[in-house]
């Protein structure tokens, strides 16, 4: 231990405090889940400070084949933009922050996408806000305010883990070299994810104050300025460059199935309209139904990582769908093609279809169902 930091109280006294290791590693993760500012979310992100929703602490993974628990994160938070941050806390006396800790945050990345669909983050979520004896929803207003999309909060949070957008973040007391250099390697070469670590020092005077001053490591001046150049070009997609890129990205035969889509959208215009989002890594098109001049609802969207999704709340808020009868015929629709509906017309999902498991018959299925949903609509209008 070395150094120390000094307060000036309102007498003039001098107070000396010095570094002090914590207890256990059980203490730290402790002050991690009850202030997560300690994350240091103005010094990750100084134009747009971080901030942070805990959506549970000792998070579980189980391998589907196995059945038993094979993995297990210290933290799991999300920040304001819905971007997925994984924690781990180690003590620097533990030899894994030098030895098995990068390589199991490595371990994590390469399976969240597996095991850790929306539906799985949403449910501990929930599970933790009743453990502690606290309302979901009151818990997100706080985070985000009481006019935030929650809906579209959790989509943002799907669309990042999709993308592969999502932040790893090593805690310790003390980050040691060896460590360091590796954060640095990884937060430049990996992108769209973030690594960094944070130490956290803990400093206490001898009447018992007691002061916590995190840092943020791995934020080198070449990988801000990459990953922060790529948030802010985003591309906006058009016809020529999304179906160009779209076939680069994942090949001849999936580009044609978004084709027939698209064409399938732009011959029913104006009922029809077909707009253009942005994003390098997501994004593309979106199909809108109109009625009577006005937008009524988003039929499906197609983006760049090869998907077609819905999203449930849209129908459920509109006739006819927003009936019982006439959403579980819905449903009954869709899960035929492999879209697969929430038998509750409350509950938020939005179910997709990989482009590569579609072939032109099928694609045909799927789209006369649209045509069937198109019509169910006018006829209620």
């Amino acid at each position: 231990m070395g150094g120390g930091i000094y307060l000036i109280q309102d007498d003039d006294r001098l107070v000396e405090m010095t570094e002090q290791a914590y207890d256990s590693e059980d203490q730290l993760q402790e002050l991690l889940e009850t202030y997560p500012n300690l994350l240091a979310g103005d010094e990750i992100d100084r134009a747009t400070p971080r901030r942070w929703l805990l959506i549970s602490r000792e998070v579980s993974l189980s391998a589907e084949e196995e059945l038993n628990e094979r993995w297990s994160l210290t933290h799991l938070f999300l920040d304001q933009d819905g971007i997925p941050t994984l924690v781990e806390v180690k003590r620097s006396h533990n030899q894994e922050v030098r030895q098995k800790v990068v390589g199991q945050m490595l371990e994590y990345v390469a399976n969240i996408f597996v095991y850790w669909p929306l539906e799985s983050i949403l449910a501990q979520f929930e599970a933790n806000c009743r453990l502690h004896g606290r309302d979901p929803e009151q818990v997100f207003e706080e985070f985000l305010g009481i006019e935030a999309n929650e809906e579209g909060f959790w989509q943002k949070v799907k669309t990042n883990l999709q993308a592969g957008k999502i932040r790893l973040v090593f805690v310790a007391d003390d980050i040691p070299p060896e460590l360091r250099r590796m954060v640095e390697f990884l937060n430049k070469q990996m992108d769209p994810v973030e690594v960094l670590a944070v130490e956290i020092k803990q400093y206490v005077s001898q009447d018992g104050l007691k002061t916590l001053v995190p840092r943020v490591i791995g934020q080198t001046t070449e990988a801000q300025q990459r990953k922060s150049s790529a948030t802010r070009e985003r591309r906006r997609w058009d016809e020529a460059s999304f179906f160009q890129e779209l076939k680069n990205r994942r090949g001849v035969d999936e580009a044609e199935m978004a084709r027939h889509i698209h064409g399938w959208a732009k011959g029913k215009e104006p009922v029809i309209e077909i707009q253009w989002g942005t994003g390098d890594t997501y994004g593309g098109f979106a199909a809108t139904l109109h009625v009577d001049g006005r937008k009524y609802l988003q039929l499906l969207t197609v983006d760049i990582s090869g998907s077609l999704e819905i999203y449930s709340n849209y129908y459920s808020s509109q006739p006819p769908f927003n009936n019982e009868e006439k959403w579980l015929e819905l449903r009954d629709k869709l899960s035929a093609i492999g879209l697969a509906l929430p038998r509750d017309l409350n509950e938020f999902r939005t179910p997709s279809l990989r482009l590569s498991s579609l072939q032109e018959e099928s694609l045909s299925q799927v789209l006369k169902k649209f045509d069937w949903i198109v019509e169910e609509i006018r006829k209620s209008a």
